[in-house]
């Protein structure tokens, strides 16, 4: 698990730093061909995008913390310690004309990474119950 952990975090970072240079390097170019309605969406697009990854690198750290003595499981379980923003987090329906194919691509694999952590945290829950009915 430990290793399966590491690797995500990596993962997370490195999605995080590609996002973050995208975003950067976009600000300069505000495609103001675009209607506007079209780039409030890919504005709010770019928000979704990084709330995801700021979930996952928030659990991710939290798991680490965990496995270093850091924090308690318990702690770990609490709803504050928990992936959240999964309506936020959720996908919208289409992206705009306007999104380049690197953005499409951001949104893609920051979605699938955050439902992995997603299923990692619902295996907190199981856990928790599995605790609860062993005698």
């Amino acid at each position: 698990m430990v290793t399966y952990l590491d690797s995500t975090y990596q993962e997370a970072l490195s999605l995080t730093k590609e996002a973050r240079d995208y975003l950067a390097n976009r600000a300069s170019n505000r495609h103001p061909w675009l209607k506007p309605e079209d780039r409030l969406q890919i504005c709010c697009e770019s928000m979704r995008l990084t709330t995801r990854l700021t979930q996952v690198v928030a659990w991710l750290l939290m798991q680490r913390a965990v496995l270093n003595g850091e924090v308690s499981l318990d702690e770990a379980r609490k709803p504050d310690n928990r992936i959240s923003g999964q309506g936020v987090c959720e996908p919208s329906d289409k992206l705009p004309d306007g999104a380049d194919p690197r953005m499409v691509d951001l949104m893609g694999r920051s979605h699938q990474l955050y439902m992995r952590v997603a299923r990692l945290d619902s295996q907190l829950d199981r856990a928790d119950r599995a605790k609860k009915k062993a005698p």
